[in-house]
């Protein structure tokens, strides 16, 4: 199936983006300040409009444009998030499950998922909705799962990672890498970070992981300050299933992250598997999107005059 599913102007017109949500979680009053410009623009337009229930609240909303982000998943077209990655990670991960496309005004500092420039807020909006220019692009996230001794008792998602670690700060972590049930490798390190392509420009990369464009099918498994030489970077197939148990001497305690925003405390004794999410995250990007131009802006690439 094809990564990207593109969608006709009649259709953003005349079925699908009717009633828009409007997400986010303003830390400052320019941030609240732009939720409601948002929401008047959208209203102005003829949209119906739900916006989060903090944020109508804020704004002093009538009761009949707020609602819950589950409520906004079942009602919705489309879901406008306002704010940096973080707030797109967040609402993505309780929004997949909904199948309905995200686009974010970037108000954080990379901007990766958040497509609208805040200084082009209206003029992207309204190239997007009201004469159709955009395409969707669709990602997988990835599914955590942690069993104990009477079977799984916990799990998570994530868009970007999932890193397994140590609770407590330089802590040596001692583990056994399976790959489709099969084993792959041991090793000592702080840490493994199993990440998708999204997020292979975010913690990964920090760690001296691969850059993978968002149409790979493929997982990242990088390992964190490695007790070796030898130790490198694995790309795998994205429909794998990556297990993880620890050595049987391990003591310490240790936790599961996912996407740095969610923890799960687990013990020595269990399984952690990772594998690919049942629900994708499902992108709304303009027309002249350009992924490469992405990287070269944020990334601090030297751009071909040429």
């Amino acid at each position: 199936m094809s990564m990207e599913t593109y969608l006709s102007s009649s259709q953003v017109l005349h079925k699908t983006f009717q009633t828009i949500g409007l997400v986010g979680k303003p830390r400052s009053d320019s941030s609240l300040k732009m939720h409601k410009n948002v929401f008047n623009w959208l209203h102005e337009h003829g949209y119906n409009v739900i916006v989060e229930f903090e944020i109508g609240k804020k704004l002093n909303l009538a009761s009949k444009y707020i609602a819950t982000l589950s409520e906004i998943g079942e009602q919705a077209q489309l879901v406008i998030v306002i704010g940096g990655d973080g707030n797109m990670l967040g609402k993505a991960r309780e929004l997949a499950k909904y199948h309905i496309p995200l686009i974010g005004i970037n108000r954080g500092n990379l901007g990766f998922l958040t497509d609208i420039d805040p200084h082009q807020t209206y003029a992207q909006l309204e190239a997007c909705l009201e004469r159709g220019e955009f395409f969707v692009e669709e990602r997988f996230l990835l599914e955590v799962q942690v069993k104990g001794k009477n079977g799984v008792y916990d799990s998570a998602c994530a868009v970007n990672e999932v890193v397994v670690h140590p609770a407590k700060i330089a802590h040596m972590l001692d583990f056994h890498v399976y790959i489709n049930d099969k084993f792959a490798f041991s090793q000592r390190s702080d840490g493994l970070i199993i990440a998708t392509p999204t997020g292979s420009t975010a913690y990964s990369l920090s760690a001296g992981g691969p850059i993978m464009t968002p149409d790979l099918n493929a997982l990242a498994l990088v390992p964190m300050f490695p007790h070796t030489l030898s130790s490198r970077p694995l790309v795998i197939d994205g429909d794998s299933k990556v297990s993880i148990r620890f050595a049987d001497h391990y003591r310490t305690e240790l936790e599961v992250g996912c996407d740095s925003q969610i923890i799960l405390d687990i013990y020595p004794s269990d399984i952690v598997h990772i594998q690919k999410s049942p629900h994708k995250l499902r992108l709304l990007h303009l027309n002249n999107y350009n992924y490469y131009n992405v990287l070269s802006a944020k990334l601090g690439w030297f751009k071909n005059n040429n």
